[in-house]
């Protein structure tokens, strides 16, 4: 099977169990582990005093070096299960850099893990997951 499938992850128990499925699912296709870099998570961390926008740099590295504990842990997990991944990371609003990694390198199939949201917190906070399964150009699996 020549598919590509990409697994997004962060540090959640869904998207761990989203990369689980695919390596047993998928352990002939192309792999790819994507985690996104939200530069709001930046401003959050700084606030909007002048004095604590100077920690910027620090705070982007930080989550940087996250990034690539995060992309780690699951190259050691896939070679635990004896399949290969490919790892990236990119910077920008999480849904919409997934989509735009779908449409830039070629990915057949979606896997995502699902908070499982419900009620109002889905409602007012949103779910990636749900925007990328309604926005997505490829087929979409969400892992509950």
């Amino acid at each position: 099977m020549g598919s590509h499938v990409l697994v997004p992850i962060d540090d959640s128990t869904r998207a761990t169990q989203a990369l689980d499925f695919v390596l047993e699912s998928y352990p002939d296709a192309t792999i790819t582990v994507l985690h996104v870099v939200d530069p709001g998570d930046f401003y959050a961390a700084t606030g909007i005093e002048g004095a604590a926008m100077a920690n910027y740099e620090q705070i982007r590295e930080n989550h940087e070096k996250h990034a690539e504990r995060l992309l780690e842990g699951a190259r050691e997990r896939a070679a635990e299960a004896g399949v290969e991944v490919e790892t990236d990371h990119v910077l920008g609003s999480v849904s919409r850099s997934i989509l735009r990694y779908v449409d830039e390198n070629d990915v057949d199939h979606i896997v995502i893990g699902s908070h499982g949201r419900t009620g109002a917190r889905r409602i007012l906070l949103g779910s990636v997951a749900e925007r990328i399964a309604r926005r997505s150009p490829v087929p979409v699996t969400v892992v509950r």
